[in-house]
């Protein structure tokens, strides 16, 4: 993907979910901006880590990187993208060859299947269009909640929560959303987060939970939310120096 030379603003935030009860958080208002705007400081323009050139490869991207890493699935589609980056180069292309562009990722077989199936649909249904709104995107075989969320923000700059494992574990491990499912975090976290922030939050959280509070041991001691972090796993109260972390960078390393 092309680097971002000039810094954009980022979208204004959509009205939040309406609920019967408001959500109680064990975070004053004043302690979840001071988080969100820490993360800004580190990382002024976070960015999802999956290669794509356009809304129809970031659908694929995302539904080829369930029970995948970033890594593998980028890795796989770099030689796939180029040549077919649209509905009908896909379908032209063909299951079996597109399985094996992508064997190297985990399910392929199935991913194949669906990637096919929702090329077909964004054809027959879509005008090769990818749809903007989350309701007809989960209707692409492949495509979750997930997905869509991730696809709403980063093709069509809307404001979403896309729970992938790293915020589900953070929400929970540091007591910000605890839930116990994926749409109870994300319906949390949607309506505590400030909404001057709320636009970047889930590239924020997620590369905080991939790079910082990491699955098997949180680094607590690279963590610049460490004072304020209500987890009982912590390790340190003391808030890593709070500076600009260099650009992130994409495409196969040199």
């Amino acid at each position: 993907m092309d680097s971002v030379k000039t810094r954009k603003k980022a979208p204004s935030a959509p009205p939040r979910r309406k609920a019967s009860a408001p959500v109680k958080s064990l975070y004053s208002q004043d302690e979840l901006k001071e988080i969100f705007r820490r993360f800004s400081i580190q990382r002024p323009e976070p960015k999802g880590e999956l290669e794509h050139v356009n809304p129809f490869t970031l659908v694929v991207a995302v539904a080829l990187s369930a029970q995948a890493t970033d890594a593998g699935v980028n890795k796989a589609t770099r030689a796939l993208f180029k040549v077919a980056d649209t509905p009908e180069k896909m379908l032209a292309l063909g299951e079996e060859k597109v399985r094996e562009y992508i064997k190297t990722i985990g399910l392929y077989r199935n991913k194949a299947k669906n990637v096919i199936a929702l090329s077909r649909m964004l054809v027959d249904r879509f005008n090769s269009e990818v749809p903007r709104t989350r309701e007809e995107l989960v209707m692409l075989p492949g495509v979750g909640r997930k997905t869509a969320n991730v696809v709403l923000s980063m093709a069509f700059g809307q404001a979403t929560m896309a729970v992938d494992t790293h915020i589900f574990r953070i929400a929970n491990r540091i007591r910000l959303a605890p839930g116990k499912t994926p749409d109870e975090v994300e319906d949390k976290l949607m309506r505590i987060i400030p909404d001057e922030y709320l636009y970047h939050a889930h590239h924020w959280l997620i590369l905080h939970g991939r790079y910082c509070c990491k699955a098997r041991r949180p680094e607590c001691e690279h963590c610049v939310i460490a004072d304020l972090c209500k987890s009982p796993e912590k390790s340190s109260d003391v808030p890593a120096p709070l500076v600009e972390l260099p650009p992130q960078l994409f495409g196969p390393t040199p």
